[in-house]
């Protein structure tokens, strides 16, 4: 039998994410995520280099015209360039995360 108080916190929770290397990140650390880009029958990748400034999981708009209770979240860490500006990197099961 499902308890659904436990079940409400634990999906409502947006501290921690689907990855435990992500989940295992701290503001500073310096890491390498490769992305795998497909659009179409194109597929390339790209890689992004910086210091983890914070890390999160954000509710999606993906919901539009759908249950209100079907929530979907997207795990992404904002990280600082060498050249002192801020990006955010979505992780998805194409990313590949390495701390340098």
């Amino acid at each position: 039998m499902l308890n659904h108080a436990t079940e409400a916190t634990v999906t409502e929770r947006t501290d921690v994410t689907t990855r435990d290397e992500v989940n295992s990140l701290k503001p500073g650390d310096r890491v390498e995520v490769t992305h795998e880009i497909k659009v179409g029958l194109k597929v390339w990748n790209t890689t992004t280099v910086g210091t983890v400034e914070r890390f999160e999981r954000r509710r999606q708009g993906l919901h539009f015209r759908r249950n209100l209770d079907d929530k979907a979240f997207c795990d992404l860490i904002v990280l600082r360039l060498p050249d002192g500006s801020l990006t955010t990197v979505t992780m998805d099961e194409f990313s590949r995360l390495r701390k340098l």
